[in-house]
């Protein structure tokens, strides 16, 4: 049996543990912090849930009650399977020295964990890059545009952007015709700024072919040896209006562009099936995460603005 502790919310064979990881591991006292703290809360957890369980004679039972009661609570899959490897190890110590005949950890999964939601920009956010967009001067500032009104008008890919042939925007103004990935083409209808923008910038697009009378099958031509405006390019140009427009440059790029049309289509009434189409997404479970953007969003702004909020 470990030896008893002198601390109620710890036992003692947890401490033991925590002196092997740094005599034997040499685990800095950050780490040592670290699995402390996971160890005092499962603890302590134990003895709530389970009535005076402690946590060296726990269970895979408990141990999975604790976990479904943190589960319940809120707490993210991250916190929850960094918790589970602290206490993996700290039984498979008690096993390997004897203090229990069995590990109650190696039947529990560790928790799935949750995909990150897309970071998107406002309505008026995007607004403003527009806005902003609109200002620099010259066949620059005219390309910017254009590149703006595309991506918040189709939710295209970067890469898919970049490289549209002159011929997408030729057959009729109103719909471009974009070849995604896995080679498959799909038809994406334009909005009406993003139609002018395209017919000014095309009055301008010689000022980007390499020599007066050279000519280019994409729409974004370039000097460079692609041929046509790098992926790289339209970031840098991106943080350079996020930080004329007062938006950090961490915010906004051509994928967070494209999870604004996305959540603002949503935003309006579009119907999921609609947006895969347009995003080409191969699998509606893809689009599906900006359905949780909006619940989350509403959950917030009940959080925040509904009148019981504070009660």
């Amino acid at each position: 049996m470990p030896p008893r502790s002198l601390r109620p919310d710890l036992p003692a064979s947890a401490d033991a543990f925590l002196e092997m990881l740094v005599v034997e591991r040499g685990a800095s006292p950050h780490t040592i912090d670290a699995y402390r703290r996971d160890l005092e809360a499962v603890a302590a957890g134990l003895l709530s849930e389970k009535r005076g369980q402690s946590l060296e004679r726990a269970s895979s039972e408990d141990l999975r009650d604790h976990f479904a009661a943190l589960a319940t609570a809120g707490a993210s899959p991250r916190s929850a399977a960094r918790r589970l490897s602290a206490l993996r190890r700290y039984f498979r110590f008690l096993f390997s020295e004897g203090w229990r005949a069995d590990d109650p950890t190696t039947t529990i999964d560790a928790p799935k964990p949750g995909r990150p939601l897309p970071k998107i920009l406002s309505e008026s956010e995007v607004d403003d890059l527009l806005e902003t967009s609109r200002m620099i001067e010259g066949p620059e500032g005219t390309r910017l545009v254009c590149l703006l009104e595309i991506l918040y008008a189709t939710g295209l890919r970067v890469s898919e952007l970049v490289s549209l042939p002159l011929a997408a925007v030729a057959r009729d103004p109103r719909f471009l015709l974009v070849r995604g990935k896995g080679d498959k083409e799909r038809i994406v209808p334009l909005t009406e700024a993003a139609i002018d923008a395209i017919e000014t910038y095309k009055g301008v697009r010689g000022a980007f072919l390499p020599h007066v009378r050279a000519t280019s099958p994409y729409l974004f031509p370039s000097r460079g040896k692609e041929g046509h405006l790098t992926r790289r390019r339209v970031g840098q140009l991106l943080d350079a209006l996020a930080d004329q427009a007062g938006i950090e440059r961490r915010r906004v790029s051509p994928h967070v562009l494209r999870h604004a049309f996305a959540t603002h289509l949503l935003d309006h009434g579009a119907d999921l099936r609609s947006v895969q189409q347009m995003l080409g997404h191969a699998d509606i479970s893809t689009t599906q995460i900006y359905t949780h953007v909006l619940a989350e969003r509403l959950k917030s702004l009940v959080a925040t603005a509904h009148p019981l909020a504070d009660g």
